[in-house]
């Protein structure tokens, strides 16, 4: 019997624990599990403000984290992939193409996509050319270069008033008091918030200095300035995009089957409606939810759809039965520094209830989360026993038919 091809696609939190939890559920004789990331180290990206704010962050090599698991790392760049060929295709230069004999077609039987978002500058004018990004660490190290420059005590203003432009905000007034730091909101500041947490997230931004501009949009990003929808000039040496997310552009040029903004939609096994033998985790997928909402990109999102995908893999080709979606939402966690937090807690389909937890108790809440994630990186089953099946004689050795509808 020939093993059974499992390409996972991203080692961000959904790539790496998926990859993990598939090879403790099955046998390492039956399944070949391949992990392709771009990068050697395990990216922290829920701490991305904190290294733009100058702090330092542990090295976390993929292959100290993955020893012992049987899961392959492969350092490339994906490049395409052919959903009708089942093929993927990967430069190990770093997908500049500058060596085109190194590129390589990967087979699969079963695919687990998993390269998640960047940032997205929502076309305004001048952001792509002038502001900063803190969604991946090669942003948040320019950032941070910036910042360290002998002109950085300057305004800077963070554009976004979610959960990112809120941790980025507070970390740059926290843990650099010289600046004159500004957050511009589309909406009310925390607006989405209990009237608790908003309190508590004024007392903070009032604490620290931080000017907000609520009810604002800006339509122009300038080297020394962002201009808003009224007309008006806020002043800014370095200006922080934190608007949003956009998926890897990837998805949108292979068969699979996308929305407008190129995710991917799936069902509630977190399998694509249009070609059975892939997966997709984290935030390129389009998952619906509690309520019968879509899934936020977030990990709340991300580690249990990577959890159930996971299992759900493993069921079908072992002829188990097909475990039920779990995934809801509990808290929203946010960073204010190092030590101040809020954990607003939610409804299954993440609306805001009274009751939420503030101060230091909340900082403390948040850190331990943070490390959680991590460890759930190194330990995909949660520290339970592994509990490996073999793969069902009747089990195709690809996921679909000849017709290319499921098996």
């Amino acid at each position: 019997m020939q093993q059974h091809r499992i390409i996972v696609l991203g080692a961000g939190y959904t790539g790496a624990i998926a990859a993990g939890r598939l090879a403790r559920r099955l046998h390492r004789d039956e399944v070949a599990i391949t992990l392709v990331n771009a990068e050697p180290d395990f990216v922290e990206r829920v701490r991305m403000h904190q290294l733009a704010a100058g702090q330092d962050l542990r090295p976390r090599p993929l292959r100290e984290m993955l020893a012992g698991t049987g899961v392959v790392l492969k350092l490339a760049t994906v490049t395409g992939v052919d959903v009708e060929g089942r093929t993927v295709t990967v430069e190990p230069d770093g997908g500049t193409g500058a060596d085109p004999a190194a590129t390589e077609q990967l087979p699969y039987d079963t695919l687990v996509y998993a390269l998640g978002s960047g940032w997205d500058d929502g076309g305004v004018p001048g952001a792509a050319e002038h502001a900063h990004q803190i969604a991946s660490r090669p942003g948040a190290l320019r950032l941070r270069e910036r910042l360290a420059g002998p002109d950085a005590a300057q305004p800077v203003v963070v554009v976004g008033g979610g959960l990112t432009g809120l941790e980025a905000a507070t970390e740059l007034a926290e843990t650099r008091p010289d600046l004159a730091v500004a957050l511009v909101a589309r909406g009310a500041l925390g607006d989405w918030l209990s009237e608790k947490g908003r309190r508590h997230l004024r007392k903070v931004v009032d604490g620290l200095g931080i000017t907000v501009h609520e009810q604002t949009v800006v339509t122009r990003v300038e080297a020394d300035r962002v201009i808003t929808g009224d007309g008006r000039d806020i002043p800014s040496a370095v200006t922080v995009w934190t608007t949003g997310f956009a998926v890897h552009p990837l998805a949108r040029a292979t068969a699979l089957e996308t929305t407008a903004t190129g995710r991917i939609v799936v069902d509630d096994s977190m399998r694509s409606v249009s070609h059975p033998d892939v997966y997709v985790v984290g935030d390129a997928a389009l998952a619906t939810g509690p309520g019968g909402k879509p899934l936020r990109m977030s990990c709340a999102s991300g580690t249990p759809a990577a959890w159930h995908a996971a299992d759900v893999i493993a069921a079908r080709l072992t002829g188990g039965g097909l475990p039920a979606s779990k995934i809801r939402y509990y808290n929203q966690c946010v960073s204010l520094g190092r030590s101040e937090g809020l954990i607003q807690f939610v409804t299954a389909d993440d609306r805001a209830v009274d009751a939420a937890l503030t101060g230091r108790l909340a900082a403390f809440y948040k850190e331990l989360v943070c490390k959680g994630a991590v460890w759930g990186v190194a330990n995909p089953t949660l520290g339970l026993p592994a509990r490996r099946r073999r793969i069902a004689d009747a089990a195709p050795r690809t996921d679909r038919t000849a017709t290319g509808t499921p098996a």
